[in-house]
Parts: C-alpha cells; structure tokens; sequence
C-alpha cells in the first residue's frame, strides 16, 4: 500500500500545473551592471516607445524582468529592439506558489530592471502579498533597480492598490457606496520612495474613471493615518517617467491627473459619496512637474455622488 501511495504521488507530480513559464530573450547568463533608480507609470494600451525606452536605459545594458500572470513573452523582442540591454527575461505566474520558487526569486534578486505588465491586478495582489517574491521586489527597490508597471502592473506600484478582488468597479458605483463590494483596496504590496499615501489609476479619462479615484481617495484619507491622500490617474497610451531626482515628465498621446486630498470624508456604507475639495491637475504630454510638490489647478469634490468641478471639467482643460 505505501508503494501504490509513492507512486500515485509521483504520477500526479507528473503532470502537475507548473506554477510559472520562464521566457529569455538574449545573453543567458547574468550580467552584472549598476541601474539607475527610476519608475515608469504607464496607462495601458499600446505601449509608450518614449517612456519604455527611458526605463529600459536605466538598466545600463543589464538584465530586464518581466513579470505577469497572464499573457505571453511578447515584451521580449519589444524590449530588444527598443534599447541595449543584456537580456529580456519574462516570468509568467500561474499559482501562487512560483512566489516561492528559488529560480524565480533569484531572476528577481539579479535584475537590472523589472517591469510589471498589464492583466489583472489581483493575480499580483493574491501571488505575492507577504510573499518571498514580494520581499524580493522590496529588496530590489531598495537597492535602486528600475521599476516600471503599465495597466495592472500600474495598479500595483503605490502604497495603495485597487486590488480588483472582486473585478473592477465603475465610476458610478463607486460613487453610489463608495463602500461597495467592488471597491477594493490593498495596501503595503510595494514599498516605493515617494508613492507613500498614494494610489494610482490607469485608462483613465478613455473609461471614465476620475469618480472611482476619488472615491479611493475618500477611502484611503477615512481609513488611515495619511494626512493627505494622493492619486495619479493616467490615460491611455500615455505614460509618467519618474527620475531619481524626483523630477517628473508625462509622456505619449494622453495626460496624467494629479489629485490631492487633505480633508477626511465623512463617508458612509450604503450612501453615496461625500467627499471635500480636492486639489486637481491635468498635466498633458510633454510637461514635467516635480514629483515631491503637486500643485493644483482646479478644485473637485463629490456632493450626493455626483463630481464637482472647480474647471472647465473633471478632467480639466484637455
């Protein structure tokens, strides 16, 4: 009987699910070379040549990772051809479990530069949170390596996080209860400088998604210690470079929304949403702005569920 059990235990090893896919574009072995620190948000869509590049240059001719939990290899001849860099090597999570496999937190560990593509942020959120994989991510953001994320993998770079454990959430039922089962946020995945009390948005003007970001907002400055609250809301084919200076420049076809919240909200669960004035800021493509010091150029606030603006809109002047 001991035997049998050996054995079927082996055969279902056999052909167990593999918990991740390796994919490697380049020079195999690890090369050894000193990042620049700096952080790519991008909106999703078609990627960003600009911006993508930039990151990539950052490496300084190392190795790339590439994270993901759906999808394919696709980034590695993209990548390739975008800037000199040793190698490209995607990882593809299919079960929690890759988060503690040694061949994926060593690829981690040697990385010059990591990048987390687009998909569904709560396979990164339920993967890796309190994670070998997320200590690791945290070791190399540390350490200065290069961290770039676009669509999901956007959803995942500040302290806060819409986790979307239960699917995503729409702008007007997310201002309808802002305590609704939709509305889900996680908080402490990453730890990158300058991203603390902060939350970010992709897609955003394209599916109208300022009302959700406040509301995230709302949440975030009711529940927590932060004093002021702040979210950064990207479009479509757009992206925002964020150097080791702290200087920052929105790149692409679209614009990046700054908004600030200082006031706590008095929030309820079942009704809809009121919120204070909030500080906003359209910034289009091509301008920079210093990350440490967000101003504002109109005012936004929600009475009832419904967006106020100061402006010409919500979005501002586009």
């Amino acid at each position: 009987m001991t035997g049998l059990v050996f054995l079927l235990f082996c055969a279902g090893a056999l052909f167990a699910q593999p918990s991740y896919e390796y994919f490697a574009t380049g020079n195999p072995a690890d090369v050894v070379a000193k990042s620049t620190r700096g952080f790519l948000l991008a909106g999703g869509g078609k990627d960003v040549d600009e911006g993508v590049r930039w990151f990539l240059e950052r490496a300084n001719g190392g190795d790339v990772v590439v994270l993901r939990a759906s999808g394919t290899n696709a980034y590695n001849p993209y990548f390739m051809g975008l800037a000199k860099v040793d190698s490209v090597e995607t990882i593809i999570f299919k079960t929690e479990a890759a988060a503690r496999e040694p061949f994926v937190l060593e690829k981690i560990r040697n990385a010059e530069a990591i990048f987390f593509a687009g998909g569904d942020q709560w396979n990164y959120v339920r993967y890796w949170a309190n994670s070998p994989v997320a200590v690791a991510l945290n070791e190399a953001i540390r350490r200065g390596v290069p961290v770039g994320g676009t669509s999901a993998g956007l959803a995942i770079l500040g302290e806060f996080a819409f986790s979307a454990q239960r699917d995503t959430v729409t702008s007007p039922v997310a201002l309808a209860d802002p305590f609704d089962e939709h509305v889900t946020i996680h908080r402490g995945l990453l730890r990158i400088p300058g991203m603390e009390c902060l939350i970010t948005d992709s897609h955003f003007a394209k599916r109208d998604r300022m009302g959700r970001l406040l509301v995230f907002l709302g949440r975030m400055r009711a529940e927590s210690a932060c004093e002021v609250v702040r979210g950064i809301g990207i479009d479509e084919r757009a992206a925002v470079t964020l150097d080791e200076q702290g200087q920052a420049r929105v790149v692409g076809d679209g614009s990046a929304y700054l908004i600030q919240l200082r006031k706590k909200p008095a929030i309820a669960r079942g009704r809809a949403a009121e919120i204070p004035r909030m500080d906003a800021r359209a910034v289009p493509s091509g301008t920079a702005f210093a990350w440490g010091k967000w101003t504002g150029e109109y005012g936004l606030s929600v009475k009832g569920g419904d967006v106020k603006s100061t402006g010409a809109g919500i979005y501002g002047a586009r």
